[in-house]
């Protein structure tokens, strides 16, 4: 194959580089443009001398899409077609369920001929190096960097130096055999043919079945017609199929002849299961196909490896920056390896369902039942479109605010930091709560939603979080009253079980409270009144708190919200002062207690927070309040949000038993 000149920024004089990307598809040329974005340098080598023309690969899906908008190649991409509603194993799916009103809601047609050179275009203008020609026939880890060895189309041989290597190289990839990763799973027992030819008119359709077989016909708008036929109980075979092939198994199942066609793409594709068990060998890193071969049912896969390079490349583009470390490289392997098992798992479930025979009737019969249930259909959908486990965050866009969930509506540009984490928030359905539960769901966590009475409040808050892609459900219970606790954790178990299959709660932010703004002076306090306050803001987290330890896995976080009442002489807030103060002791007390389970107990405490009430839109009085800020103005409830957020992280690890103030400064004292 003849060598095409390069056309991309020229290798620098000096050898090293930050990254190694192996591979110049979809997956590696995404990974490096945003290896590019964090300042990273990189080269990409790939042994084909220009982009494929082959669309192995033509569906994008709701969080791809978003990734793509969010690094501007949506736009060079030009308008892409949506394409239905989408299936699961055959039985029709409606994607749009996984994130109803969303714009990229459903699925969008993109031929991999038309992806990878746009993708290659915004790499190299990042200043990428991509390499084309080259094929990597060495591989050597060293403690502080990797040597890779490859081959020209001369046969001349180069050695690369880098601190680390990606493997974006495909479900045969060279990177993972050369640096050992070990690889999980089964062996084919379907194939399938695929193809697309020109010159043919055949009636569409859709994984249609036949007595012999499945197959589906539709027309591209080039004029070429894209097949797919599965003869029941073929099996994977040696060699790349042939035109006569595809047109002997198209006439065994529909009875049709396509013979008078011309065959511009063909493939044979099987059923294959097999995942890298760790996506991270020291410095080697492995991504999209190369880390999970899976079978294309459903278009997942293009979708799966540009959602793992969106996780990977701001994590080792902190790496080599300074910016992180090895804990945030290992988070890569825990964010995505679940993601691709559960992909792996649903894909089989799929192949299973769409190419057995008469004996899956039954089955197929079944399911069809379940997709006709919500929610059911929008946990499935969820799935596919890449919305059930969010790792990375869309890109900042200009915030404005929200008063519905008191938090800045942009995203943070930073990877989801919570996915496959369990939060509890008492007292969510409005203010603070609220502001803590979308937060914490907008970083990948799934959140039970506390409420005492206002449900639909509660339903509300569960709506804004899945609205934007999250995942939460509403648990209710009032405080302060006898069996309080165990009924929250009967509905919050129910919940969680029915979404995760477990009961493990990695998150419990304490926030549900009987305010003091009634203005009660000390004498005027009853037994009464102390005691509602006792028990909805002291007794009813300790035992929050205790029910939570039992099932909460190391390295969990606890999450106290007390006041800046504490701190300040207010005596017409006595009693609320009195309670918060309890609880900061409960901070303080249980946080040496579970220390040795790497969990973190601390406070955090805010000021003058506009929870929506009416005082807060009346323009003297927050004048007034806004006085008290060191900052001038009245704090928001995302203010708050963002603090508790960053406690619930891996970040605030080496924080426990601290008393935050999160009160913008009001207890510094009066200021000019």
């Amino acid at each position: 194959m003849a060598h095409t000149p390069e056309t991309q920024v020229p290798e620098r004089d000096a050898p090293d580089k930050d990254v190694i990307v192996v591979g110049a598809g979809p997956v590696g040329l995404l990974l490096a443009g945003e290896l590019r974005t964090g300042g990273a340098r990189v080269t990409v080598l790939e042994r084909l001398a220009r982009p494929t023309t082959e669309s192995r690969a033509s569906i994008l899906h709701t969080r791809t899409m978003e990734i793509l908008e969010e690094r501007g190649v949506l736009a060079r991409l030009g308008p892409l077609r949506a394409v239905g509603p989408g299936h699961f194993g055959g039985l029709p799916l409606d994607l749009a369920t996984a994130s109803p009103g969303h714009r990229f809601a459903g699925q969008w047609e993109c031929l991999q001929s038309h992806l990878e050179p746009v993708l290659q275009e915004w790499a190299a203008g990042l200043g990428a190096a991509v390499r084309r020609g080259r094929t990597v026939t060495g591989l050597t880890a060293h403690a502080d960097r990797v040597e890779v060895v490859s081959a020209g189309p001369d046969g001349t041989s180069r050695r690369h130096t880098a601190r680390y290597v990606v493997g974006c190289d495909g479900e045969r990839s060279t990177v993972r055999a050369l640096a050992g990763f070990e690889v999980a799973g089964r062996a084919a027992t379907r194939a399938m043919l695929r193809a697309d030819v020109a010159g043919i008119d055949i009636p569409g359709r859709r994984l249609r079945r036949y007595p012999d077989g499945v197959a589906t016909a539709f027309r591209r708008p080039d004029g070429t017609t894209r097949l797919m036929i599965h003869r029941y109980g073929a099996g994977p075979a040696a060699g790349e199929p042939d035109f006569a092939e595809v047109v002997a198994a198209w006439a065994a199942v529909t009875g049709e002849d396509i013979g008078g066609g011309t065959a511009v793409w063909i493939n044979r594709f099987d059923n294959t299961s097999r995942q890298a068990t760790r996506y991270r060998r020291g410095r080697v890193f492995l991504a999209g196909d190369a880390a999970h071969v899976q079978m294309p049912v459903g278009g997942q896969a293009l979708n799966l490896g540009l959602q793992d390079a969106a996780d990977l490349g701001p994590r080792l583009a902190a790496a080599v920056t300074g910016a992180g470390g090895d804990a945030l490289l290992d988070g890569y392997h825990e964010a995505r390896h679940p993601v691709g098992a559960r992909a792996l798992t649903g894909i089989e479930a799929q192949e299973r369902l769409l190419f057995g025979g008469p004996e899956t009737e039954g089955l197929r019969e079944v399911f069809g039942e379940l997709l006709g249930i919500d929610a059911a259909a929008a946990h499935l959908a969820r799935g596919i479109s890449g919305l059930d486990g969010r790792t990375t965050a869309p890109a900042a866009a200009t915030p404005h605010r929200d008063r519905s969930t008191s938090t800045p509506t942009h995203r943070s540009s930073r990877m989801a930091r919570l996915v496959h984490r369990t939060a509890l928030v008492t007292g969510s359905s409005r203010g603070i709560g609220r502001a803590v539960a979308v937060r914490l769901a907008r970083e990948g966590a799934l959140v039970a939603v506390h409420y005492a009475t206002n449900e639909d409040a509660a339903r509300e808050t569960v709506a804004l979080i899945e609205k934007d892609g999250g995942r939460a459900f509403p648990v209710r219970a009032e405080l302060g009253v006898p069996g309080d606790v165990h009924e929250l954790f009967l509905g919050l178990d129910q919940g969680l079980k029915e979404r995760t299959g477990d009961t493990a709660l990695d998150i419990v932010v304490n926030n549900a409270a009987v305010t003091g703004n009634d203005g009660i002076a000390p004498q005027d306090v009853t037994p009464e009144a102390l005691d509602r306050n006792w028990s909805v803001n002291a007794k009813a987290p300790f035992f929050i708190v205790q029910r939570a330890l039992e099932r909460m896995p190391d390295g969990g976080r606890i999450i106290n919200i007390t006041s800046g009442l504490t701190r300040c002489s207010t005596p017409h807030q006595i009693a609320y002062a009195m309670t918060k103060g309890a609880i900061e002791q409960i901070t303080l007390h249980l946080a040496r207690h579970v220390a040795p389970r790497n969990i973190t107990v601390n406070s955090v405490a805010p000021g003058i927070t506009d929870n929506g009430s009416a005082v807060f839109d009346i323009p003297e009085a927050v004048e007034q309040m806004s006085r008290l800020s060191a900052f001038k103005r009245v704090g928001e409830a995302g203010d708050v949000a963002d603090v508790v957020t960053f406690l619930a992280t891996d970040e605030a690890r080496w924080i426990t038993g601290s008393y935050v103030d999160a009160s913008g400064g009001t207890l510094l004292g009066a200021g000019g």
